[in-house]
């Protein structure tokens, strides 16, 4: 998304010519094969794992610090692993993220028209919001002390960072589509007539 937007306002020009049906099977390529290296480490890990202590977990889905908690081998060195790997991932796409969206913003602020920055800052600012609730509840998740630790919490913070993100993304993206917000506009007046 960060290298879409960026050449969608840094090289309005070309954007045909670099983002044809090629870079975005070389760019969903990339990314689904890091997903399925990363995932088939965690895979990888999981089973390694003799866990004593019963197999039940305190969270709707398993997730690895909480499978780390049944195991009964010592996993302080799989879990600082599993943290130097998820951390090397997050600090690569995290650096890509910020080296588009400096280029991004350079690009903005010399746009002379007020309406033009707008509508660039418009387009780029809820892929950041996203971006940063994501890594933010990520990271806080994986890297906060033991002692802050609770089932509550970890529930809570997990559905930040797998959940919320990916059911926002279409809301915020699609609610860029004038026809949609016409749609839910006309939607919302019809309910409030028919309540009255």
């Amino acid at each position: 998304m960060a290298y879409d937007r960026y050449v969608a306002i840094c090289r309005p020009l070309h954007y045909g010519t670099i983002m044809d049906s090629r870079a975005c099977v070389k760019m969903a390529a990339a990314a689904w094969a890091s997903g399925f290296l990363y995932a088939l480490l965690h895979t990888g890990n999981t089973f390694s794992i003799p866990l004593c202590q019963g197999n039940t977990v305190e969270q709707f889905f398993c997730e690895v610090p909480q499978i780390l908690k049944l195991s009964c081998a010592d996993a302080y060195l799989r879990e600082v692993g599993l943290n130097v790997v998820t951390a090397c991932f997050s600090f690569g796409c995290f650096i890509f993220i910020v080296v588009s969206y400096v280029q991004i913003f350079t690009a903005v602020l010399r746009i002379p028209s007020e309406q033009g920055r707008h509508k660039a800052f418009s387009m780029c600012l809820p892929h950041l919001a996203v971006v940063s609730l994501f890594l933010s509840t990520s990271f806080f998740a994986y890297l906060k002390p033991p002692s802050l630790s609770s089932p509550a919490l970890d529930l809570v913070v997990a559905v930040l960072y797998s959940v919320v993100p990916p059911a926002v993304n279409p809301l915020i993206y699609s609610m860029r589509n004038k026809e949609l917000k016409d749609a839910l506009k006309k939607l919302i007046q019809l309910v409030l007539v028919q309540q009255q």
